[in-house]
């Protein structure tokens, strides 16, 4: 699987990976628990700094290829304490895919979740 590529060829179509990414973090971000995907996220950003081991950028927060035909993605996310890991990447997996499926209209592989940073909210 080729990550160094900008576009994606699937389904007989050229696909930007910034397009894929977008429609990728939209849908991760929207998850309940999901603080910020990739840890550059401005809203949490305050939140997040002082527990962030590193910063992801943007481009870097979705990963990308095809494979066989089909998709195949990774999203690094920053999460709140207190949402269990596996039910958290669960559902960021069934939302990913929905939007993937509905944007984008290709079938997915893989969506494999990369919890990085973990914050704890604000008392």
């Amino acid at each position: 699987v080729d990550m160094a590529e900008t576009e994606l060829r699937i389904a007989g179509i050229g696909i930007s990976k910034d397009v894929i990414s977008t429609v990728v973090s939209g849908a991760a971000g929207s998850v309940e628990g999901v603080a910020s995907v990739g840890g550059n996220d401005t809203l949490a950003s305050n939140l997040i700094n002082v527990f962030t081991s590193r910063s992801l950028a943007p481009e870097k927060a979705v990963e990308a290829g095809v494979e066989n035909g089909q998709l195949h993605l990774g999203v690094h996310l920053t999460v709140f304490y207190g949402y269990p890991f596996t039910k958290l990447a669960s559902e960021v997996r069934l939302a990913v895919a929905t939007a993937v499926n509905e944007q984008i209209g290709v079938s997915i592989a893989s969506v494999d979740v990369y919890i990085d940073s973990l914050v704890f909210p604000k008392e």
